[in-house]
């Protein structure tokens, strides 16, 4: 794949299906990344519809569409219902997330997003932020440390991660991806390297972003912020945050808990599109590996 791709939207057709467009709606796109998704909702929006791009990372300003439906908005979308009501919007029709990284990040050697570059342990999505991965690293206690790389990256060996780079930092500071690749090098399966490394980078990613915490306050403003009969489509990447947005859209609620009544009906603020999950087909995946791990749900908005 050529580096200068920003990103290759996953599943495309199926996210713009699931939003089932009305050409004058308002829309959401909270992850505009290289655009792609946001492009394929323009071409389908009237000279009255609007689309609202959100992305943290002002790099993703560079793939901003020139059309006055549009409107970018430099912002993390854990904001996104405060930025709405900033240019005026209280409900919206549908809400589009997607939840992998671009491929800008992990192929730009300076963002410290993948292990296949020996470059500086960063790993910020919003490079305006205090807190690198170098900084989780070196001043995480060695039991914080456990904890990431088991919770965020499901790594069996956490434990003896954590403990290998507390007695590394101990001689030098971890400040490059190199580093860090050798400190843990023991502690991976020969045959499983690449995902096992893939494992420990997403787990300190998401702890750099904060992508749980984040996730969860988004996932609680969809459901004022949509309006009845809107659609809320949701593409995740790994098994902790879809079970977050499974467990959200059957119950509108982050723990999963299904509130009855009396007569023992589910109160919830959606109904589920799709009973299975969407995954992308044989073609897809050929066409675009990266998409191979991508899962799809999508919610509508209980009308009233």
């Amino acid at each position: 794949m050529e580096q200068n791709v920003y990103h290759i939207p996953a599943l495309l057709e199926p996210c713009i299906e699931g939003l089932a467009i009305n050409p004058s709606g308002i829309y959401v796109d909270v992850t505009f990344g290289g655009g792609g998704h946001s492009r394929a909702i323009v071409e389908r929006l009237s000279d009255q519809g609007r689309l609202f791009g959100f992305d943290q990372d002002m790099d993703a300003w560079n793939n901003r569409i020139d059309d006055p439906r549009f409107t970018f908005v430099h912002s993390n979308f854990a904001f996104t219902a405060n930025f709405l009501r900033y240019h005026g919007v209280n409900q919206v029709d549908g809400i589009l997330a997607d939840l992998g990284v671009s491929f800008h990040h992990f192929d730009d050697s300076e963002r410290g997003f993948s292990f296949r570059f020996d470059s500086p342990l960063d790993m910020r999505m919003n490079r305006d932020s205090n807190r690198d991965a170098r900084t989780v690293l070196n001043e995480s206690s060695e039991q914080h440390l456990a904890d990431i790389f088991f919770l965020y990256g499901e790594l069996k060996q956490a434990r003896r991660m954590a403990a290998a780079i507390v007695k590394a930092r101990s001689k030098q500071p971890l400040v490059t991806s190199g580093q860090l690749v050798e400190v843990l090098r023991p502690f991976i399966r020969p045959a499983q390297e690449k995902k096992e490394m893939a494992q420990v980078f997403q787990a300190l990613r998401i702890e750099v972003n904060n992508e749980i915490a984040v996730l969860q306050r988004f996932l609680l403003q969809t459901a004022s912020l949509l309006k009845p009969g809107g659609r809320l489509v949701i593409i995740t990447y790994h098994s902790l945050e879809d079970r977050l947005v499974k467990n959200f859209m059957r119950s509108g609620n982050i723990e999963g808990r299904l509130e009855k009544d009396f007569f023992g009906r589910v109160h919830t603020p959606f109904t589920l599109v799709n009973n299975r999950v969407i995954v992308p087909d044989d073609e897809e995946v050929a066409r675009n590996p990266r998409s191979r791990s991508a899962k799809l749900r999508i919610a509508e908005k209980v009308k009233d």
